[in-house]
């Protein structure tokens, strides 16, 4: 029997953010059966940890397929290190994936943790029809880094109000499309987002903490800021607090347990 919980990232209130799964296990298992694991799950993203002499080893499914770099799972899974006394408060996770090293950090005053994670620079693209068409708009700006367009639009309001034709948006090809805006006047954080995965089976993520890592040096440049406060307006919703440092971006927010038990299989 293997412990399994369901987190809620990027939030303190339960039911928002996003949810993960993370299987606590004791040996390296079948690639296999953690595929099974995570289709059972059906949640964005599952997260395997196993000890090893210098932190655990991670590894994160969706319930499709393996993929190499996760985020708010990797939040996730620290969390449940610290609430199940694996890991002292004071005590860095450290985890070794197929994207390296990463580690997590906690705050004993305010419960934020904190991820360290390589920063993506997308390049400047002509924004493809079948992206305009999906949208239903014409970006203020247009990027690309290795696997996601990075749409910059005039307002907050457009971002919360986007309809977008999913299939148009697919055509577009990628893995996703982040779209991305100022905040309003007198918000409490600095920008808004919304992230799509269409081509990944994902019609609208709730949050995704990799899509702050090209969103916090867009806008650290934009704002001439380098700590700022993004929302992603998702129907759940989420906060995460950014920070570029050098060619890392650290990303912080906070979780909520939501469900524990044991896998009897």
């Amino acid at each position: 029997m293997k412990p399994i919980y369901v987190v809620d990232a990027f939030t303190s209130e339960p039911f928002r953010g996003n949810p993960a799964a993370v299987c606590l296990c004791e040996k390296p298992e079948d690639e296999r059966w953690m595929q099974q694991v995570a289709a059972e799950m059906n949640l964005p993203e599952t997260a395997f940890l196993v000890p090893i002499a210098d932190g655990y080893d991670l590894r994160w499914f969706t319930p499709e397929t393996e993929v190499d770099l996760g985020g708010h799972a990797t939040l996730a899974a620290a969390y449940m290190l610290w609430h199940t006394g694996r890991l002292g408060f004071d005590l860095t996770a450290r985890f070794v994936t197929k994207s390296g090293v990463l580690t997590v950090t906690y705050d004993t005053v305010d419960g934020w943790m904190t991820m360290d994670y390589p920063e993506e620079i997308p390049k400047p693209v002509n924004a493809p029809e079948a992206l305009i068409q999906g949208l239903g708009l014409i970006p203020r700006y247009t990027a690309k880094n290795r696997q996601d367009y990075v749409v910059e639009v005039d307002s907050e309001q457009t971002v919360r109000s986007l309809r977008p034709d999913q299939q148009q948006l697919a055509a577009a090809g990628g893995r996703g499309i982040i779209v991305t805006a100022k905040a309003a006047t007198g918000a409490p954080y600095d920008y808004v987002t919304r992230v799509f995965f269409p081509n990944a089976g994902i019609l609208e993520d709730p949050v995704t903490g990799l899509a702050h890592c090209v969103l916090a040096p867009h806008w650290a440049r934009r704002l001439r800021k380098q700590e700022l406060t993004g929302y992603q307006a998702s129907k759940r919703g989420g906060i995460l607090k950014v920070a570029v440092n050098g060619s890392r971006v650290l990303l912080a927010g906070q979780a909520k347990l939501i469900l524990q038990g044991t896998l009897e299989v």
